[in-house]
């Protein structure tokens, strides 16, 4: 059965839902609930009800339940406070009181036409997104400085619990093109939208930024701040500052103080930092030459935590591509880079989402693993990258429905971002792999392997989620694909997929070896 409503269709039989044609992340409970609202629309649903269906009658907290229904709500663009599709009944439980046809099999009613896909509904905290500086120093190789300023400055943003901030890779989907703010909120989901150029001559800075209300392209506020280079921390902190003034203007001095963190001292390590991030991509080369730019940021400032966390994602992404030549002294190297990353950057959420995955992945730390990870997204809960990291690391932990979950907000938080979206997929592959949905398994696989980013794991999970779906060809394909880019993948299978849980491990293992890998 397919229940369509508003732009949304939900099918039962494949598990999915899709708000157009794009499919909606949504975790299994969250999506049990809606069906079951959906089935029962004529009728107020009572909790007890909730319980029985989707929990099997299990006891349930209230506070867990609240988490479904939002995650619910969340997912067809419904909030607690609108309650436009799913409507709570004071003391008597809840009801879905959209507008719903119903379809069997594959064919639509004949009265239903896909509307388009309509704008992502604002969230309850003020929303703002912050667009790529226009680059004004005549030298163009200066690209990755006006990149790595808008990064730091979103950064600082989001460490603003109050604040919903857009990650810098979907709003950097609109790098060098011209755009309606207006269009741009809509797409990206934001009250707000924040422009502005950097320009470096000699040893002079200039940044000037402007807030614009992206519903009625209203300018809030503009303002400009100059000064040498080697005040370019507190130039960015200004800017900063006075976007939060514009923002919520009773907001206290004493939390912008907070938002103001300065990377280092030494300005030659964060160039260097700036131009390993420019450079980290998965091809094998760039990573090895990103490595040395990171390993250079610490020579110059051994304190510097966002280097040794970057720098030890480069020796996860090694192990990940099967690209180790030393796997003993490279796992050695790359767990002493995230250890030294977690001990820097203990209010660095950065440096503790990357530094504490990395000990995951290399050294099989989850539990301390998990502890940064929590600190991380405490300490900044926009961070977009965090969360797709955090879907991981629950899927090494055999954790699947808070890798959907947390796959989910990421996507959120960063909707537009080709990357995020692979590899959030990648995550949901797994996560729907070790739940036994071997065909939803198949789906997020496909969609993340049709990403630039097509890493090993990747092509492994297309295996193993084919051939424990029955789909034999396809995963003997996918197999002689990763067997192409790594010859002894048996040998190195537990090393690229570090499941904490051996019958993790075991299900997986007989799902590439039913697919043809051998022994």
């Amino acid at each position: 059965m397919r229940y369509l409503f508003e732009d949304y269709t939900l099918d039962t039989e494949k598990r999915e839902l899709h708000r157009g044609a794009d499919a909606v992340s949504i975790t299994p409970q969250a999506f049990d609930l809606l069906d079951y609202l959906i089935r029962n629309r004529e009728r107020v649903v009572s909790k007890d009800d909730l319980i029985i269906a989707v929990w099997n009658g299990r006891i349930v907290s209230d506070a867990a339940l609240t988490t479904r229904l939002n995650a619910a709500r969340n997912a067809i663009g419904d909030s607690g406070e609108e309650q436009r599709l799913l409507k709570t009944m004071a003391r008597k439980g809840f009801r879905f009181v959209g507008q719903v046809q119903e379809a069997r099999g594959g064919a639509a009613p004949d009265n239903w036409a896909e509307p388009p896909k309509g704008p992502l509904t604002l969230p309850t905290r003020p929303s703002v997104a912050v667009l790529p500086f226009a680059n004004l120093s005549l030298d163009p190789e200066q690209e990755y400085f006006a990149d790595g300023i808008v990064e730091d400055i979103t950064m600082a943003l989001s460490r603003f619990h109050w604040l919903f901030v857009i990650a810098r890779n979907s709003s950097f989907t609109y790098k060098g093109r011209s755009v309606d703010v207006r269009q741009v909120g809509r797409e990206l989901g934001v009250r707000y939208i924040l422009e502005g150029s950097v320009r470096k001559a000699g040893n002079r800075l200039r940044i000037a930024g402007q807030l614009i209300d992206a519903e009625t392209g209203a300018h809030l506020w503009a303002d400009r701040f100059e000064g040498p280079i080697e005040d370019m921390f507190d130039l960015q902190d200004n800017l900063t500052s006075s976007v939060v003034g514009a923002i919520a203007p009773k907001l206290q001095h004493e939390e912008i103080r907070r938002a103001r963190r300065k990377p280092t001292e030494s300005l030659d390590a964060y160039d260097h930092y700036l131009r390993g991030l420019a450079k980290a991509r998965w091809a094998n080369n760039a990573n090895s030459e990103a490595l040395q730019l990171f390993c250079r940021a610490i020579e110059l400032d051994p304190r510097l935590a966002c280097a040794y966390g970057m720098a030890a994602w480069c020796y996860v992404r090694r192990k990940a591509n099967g690209w180790i030549n030393d796997p003993v002294s490279e796992s050695a190297e790359g767990t002493r880079l995230a250890r030294k990353a977690v001990e820097l950057g203990t209010d660095d959420p950065f440096a503790l989402s990357v530094g504490g995955y990395a000990l995951a992945f290399i050294a099989h730390e989850f539990d301390d693993a998990a502890a940064f990870m929590d600190r991380a997204l405490a300490g900044n809960p926009n961070f977009a990258q965090a969360w797709a990291t955090s879907a991981w690391l629950r899927v090494w932990r055999g954790e699947p429905d808070l890798a959907l979950e947390h796959s989910a907000q990421a996507m959120r938080l960063s909707p537009l971002d080709p990357s995020m979206y692979y590899e959030t997929q990648g995550a949901m592959a797994y996560a729907h792999f070790l739940a036994g949905r071997y065909d939803a398994a198949v789906s997020c696989a496909e969609s993340a392997l049709r990403g630039p980013t097509n890493f090993l794991l990747l092509t492994c999970i297309s295996a193993a989620s084919n051939t424990l779906a029955g789909r034999q060809e396809p995963a003997e394909r996918a197999v002689l694909q990763a067997l192409e880019r790594n010859p002894d993948l048996h040998a190195n299978l537990r090393n690229l997929a570090p499941f904490r849980r051996e019958e993790d491990f075991a299900t997986f293992a007989k799902g590439l070896r039913d697919a043809g890998l051998p022994d």
